[in-house]
């Protein structure tokens, strides 16, 4: 916890802002655009409450209880808006201000994010023909705070709140504002602030129909995209505590076994344990680990009652497990508690159901990327070399990183022994990436092996392997791609598969290492010397599998010590920022010039950082670069 910085000291704000005044306790933090940035705002004022507890300070007696849950409540409901909605980074300040009656306190919390032309809603109903875009945050932080409001600024949008402390009984209720005059107990607070106003059963309908589905919306944002089942859990945990429970839990069914329908498996495991007390996390999960949730039956029932899971997590409560099912199979199980209910409100228990629906989807869709992503890391480690081969006099070295996403990198290199004291190396791209790329790549590499150690020489080799890449390499792509996508229609033939390569032939000599080389449709290698001086090493020649009865020529050069030969991909070269692209005005060609003098895994980890550094974003395309160095 550190102090405000001093150009950030003094804020202009809207109308009935509380102002900022010098020496009041305060906590800050800058938090990441992203899912974990509301627990980690409720873990910063939770912080904050106990530090300033712990000193004493003018109405820290009150900083317990409801002020707590309420402070904890508005700066998560206000990142999650803001994370969802802006998508910036979030400044978060939480500070303590004293009141001006003796030993009472308010806490005001300020969310800053970089998103200024997205206005948040005022803390009014929506009228009837309105959809409720921004959720129930605003709704909820109008309830329980009696100031807030808005400040733009150049570049950035601070939404604040000030909740007062509220005298609280020894019985441990506070009076609600939104009550009709009757103590309500602290642990209903949120339920009744689920659909402010008059309770009836039309109230209740119109709020399911709008601000419900706001509340579904943001959570469905949250959870699109997840890859990780365990993070979905975790988000399933930021979404309902405190919002719509004290704690909950996410059990994961076996992947495999719910898969097969098996009951032999090693059955559900708890994914995520949540409570509003940070103390009780621990305990809560043994207490479930000892009597496990146990779900209604049938992929299309409802929540049922759980029993209340310790008397030690404090007054006992309401619990309700649901199944969590989607395309009719059991992913996991999600359980509920809240305090001191007899039984959870209707709205809550369908708005929890629904919620349910979502993160079922979303586990299920994680455990498909999770499974293709094993298939294409597979795929990927049998398309490439065990082990580079060691060459007497010249070092290697070799960055590969493939995008891994849509299936198998289309790169591929390799390095290896043919006997009689020659090397071949190789680096090349296959035209498109995933299954079809990784046939091309699994008929490529054993075709390049076996021709070398058949005695072919460089040019020999391409030529035989752009035969076979019109003939079988064609037909094996399209059976693939055929499998993963379908039939081809009427009129759709065979497509061919384009192969650059760059290939070539390693002899070292008393002295250095002779290299005979050429390059198919290849970025060009390039030959750095002692003195930065750098050239070409190859002339360009066609791609691979386009011309039939193409002939092929090769080039060699002796690589004496201190000479360096850069093989990459087009992942290199066509790296872009913008309209540029990396090798634009011999771009490469410069990077390596200031490479003279480093051994070759200097350079090679040098190239690749220019590469990543060029841009904005990271790489867009798999990148695979191999420095050879003489010795």
């Amino acid at each position: 916890m550190g102090a405000i910085p001093t150009q950030r000291e003094t804020v202009s704000r809207a109308s009935g802002a509380p102002a900022y005044a010098r020496g009041h306790p305060q906590a800050y933090s800058t938090l990441a655009g992203s899912s974990l940035a509301p627990g980690a705002a409720r873990d910063l004022v939770r912080a904050a409450f106990s530090e300033w507890t712990g000193l004493g300070l003018p109405g820290a007696r009150e900083l317990g209880g409801r002020l707590a849950e309420d402070a904890i409540l508005v700066v998560s409901e206000l990142v999650t808006n803001a994370v969802v909605h802006a998508g910036t980074d979030v400044d978060l300040v939480c500070r303590l201000e004293a009141e001006p009656e003796p030993d009472t306190c308010a806490v005001v919390v300020e969310v800053t994010d970089r998103h200024p032309s997205r206005a948040p809603r005022d803390g009014g109903f929506d009228t009837p023909y309105e959809t409720s875009e921004y959720g129930r945050g605003l709704r909820l932080v109008a309830t329980l705070a009696d100031a807030w409001g808005v400040t733009y600024r150049r570049g950035a949008k601070t939404v604040w709140a000030r909740l007062p402390a509220r005298p609280v009984d020894e019985d441990g209720n506070s009076r609600d504002p939104w009550a009709s005059g009757a103590p309500v107990p602290a642990s209903l607070a949120f339920a009744e602030a689920l659909a402010p106003g008059p309770r009836s059963a039309d109230h209740d309908r119109d709020w399911l129909g709008r601000g419900a589905l706001s509340f579904l919306a943001e959570a469905s944002d949250l959870l699109a995209g997840q890859l990780d089942e365990e993070l979905v859990a975790a988000l399933t945990g930021q979404l309902i505590v405190p919002r719509l429970a004290d704690w909950c839990a996410v059990w994961l069914e076996d992947e495999l076994g719910s898969r097969a329908g098996r009951d032999d498996g090693p059955g559900p495991r708890p994914a995520r344990v949540w409570h509003v007390s940070e103390n009780h996390i621990e305990e809560l999960r043994r207490a479930l680990e000892k009597d496990p949730p146990r779900p209604p039956e049938g992929p299309d029932s409802g929540p049922a009652a759980h029993p209340w899971p310790g008397a030690a997590l404090g007054p006992p409560g309401a619990a309700l497990v649901y199944r969590l099912v989607a395309g009719g199979r059991p992913l996991g199980t999600l359980v509920i508690g809240r305090a001191g209910l007899l039984r959870f409100p209707d709205e809550v228990t369908g708005l929890v159901e629904d919620l349910g629906r979502r993160v079922a989807l979303a586990i299920g869709a994680a455990r498909r990327y999770s499974r293709q992503a094993t298939i294409s890391a597979v795929l990927q480690r049998g398309l490439l070399p065990g082990a580079v081969a060691e060459i007497p006099g010249l070092r290697s070295a070799l960055v590969y990183e493939p995008r891994e996403q849509g299936g198998p990198s289309g790169d591929f290199y390799d390095l290896f022994p043919v006997g009689d004291g020659r090397w071949c190396f190789a680096v090349g791209d296959v035209q498109g990436k995933g299954p079809e790329a990784a046939v091309v790549i699994g008929l490529a590499r054993p075709w390049l092996r076996l021709l070398a150690r058949e005695g072919y020489g460089v040019a020999d080799v391409l030529d035989r392997l752009n035969q076979l890449l019109l003939d079988d390499a064609t037909e094996a792509a399209d059976a693939a791609a055929r499998a993963f996508v379908g039939p081809a229609g009427p009129g759709d033939g065979p497509q061919t598969r384009f192969l650059s390569l760059l290939y070539g032939e390693l002899v070292p000599f008393d002295g250095g290492v002779r290299c005979t080389i050429a390059s198919a449709g290849h970025p060009l290698p390039l030959l750095l010397g002692p003195d930065g001086s750098v050239s070409t090493a190859a002339q360009p020649q066609t791609l691979l599998g386009v011309v039939e009865d193409a002939t092929y020529v090769s080039e060699s050069l002796d690589l004496v010590p201190g000479d360096t030969l850069l093989c990459v991909t087009d992942g290199v070269t066509e790296r872009r920022s913008g309209s540029r692209q990396f090798d634009d005005g011999d771009g490469l060609a410069t990077a390596l010039s200031g490479c003279a003098g480093l051994d070759a895994e200097l350079i090679a980890e040098r190239i690749r950082r220019l590469v990543h550094e060029f841009g904005g974003r990271p790489p867009e395309d798999d990148l695979a670069l191999l420095v050879l160095q003489a010795e």
